[in-house]
């Protein structure tokens, strides 16, 4: 089975077989994230109009910090249901 997987370098920081894909990001289970001591909280917030207010992470590995590299939507729109629960990752940063 296909399995979606999240890294920087060469550690991996989420994996799985059940992600969703929404507007070309893939969306994680939050049970995905190997260690959630990578997610420092940030104060950035966005609106998008069918999935409602997104949420940011910090993602912090190795020493090093990457802003608002992980969101997700704690109460998303109707139409976004199927992504509570999940994080998605900054795909500049991060390897799929």
């Amino acid at each position: 089975m296909p399995r979606a997987l999240a890294k920087v370098g060469d550690r991996i920081i989420a994996e799985t077989s059940s992600w969703k894909t929404v507007e070309n990001n893939i969306y994680f289970p939050r049970s995905a994230i190997i260690d959630d001591s990578i997610l420092q909280d940030s104060d950035h917030s966005t609106f998008c109009s069918w999935k409602g207010y997104a949420s940011y992470w910090h993602v912090r590995v190795d020493g090093q910090t990457f802003e608002n590299a992980a969101w997700y939507y704690r109460e998303p729109y109707g139409a976004a249901a199927d992504i509570k629960n999940h994080v998605a990752f900054c795909k500049s940063l991060f390897v799929f």
